[in-house]
C-alpha cells in the first residue's frame, strides 16, 4: 500500500481515473492528493464510513474531490 498522499490517492480511484490522473503532470497529482486528503479531514459522514471500510472512505473521497474539480 502505497505511503504517500499521491500514491493513496491514485490507489483510492477508480481504474480509469486512476489512469487519467496518473497521466496529469506531478503538480496536478499533488494539487488533487491534496484536496482528498482535506476532503478527507472535512467530513464527518466519511469518518463514520472510514470505521466501518476505511478504503470506501477513501475511494468516496476521491470521487467527491474528481466530480468537484471536473464536474
Amino acid at each position: 500500500m502505497p505511503t504517500d498522499p499521491v500514491g493513496r490517492f491514485l490507489a483510492a480511484l477508480d481504474p480509469a481515473h486512476r489512469e487519467t490522473v496518473g497521466a496529469a503532470p506531478r503538480e496536478e497529482q499533488e494539487r488533487l492528493a491534496a484536496a482528498w486528503e482535506r476532503e478527507l479531514e472535512a467530513d464527518t459522514e466519511l469518518d463514520s464510513l472510514d470505521e466501518l471500510s476505511p478504503s470506501a472512505a477513501e475511494a468516496e473521497a476521491a470521487r467527491r474531490v474528481l466530480e468537484r474539480e471536473h464536474g
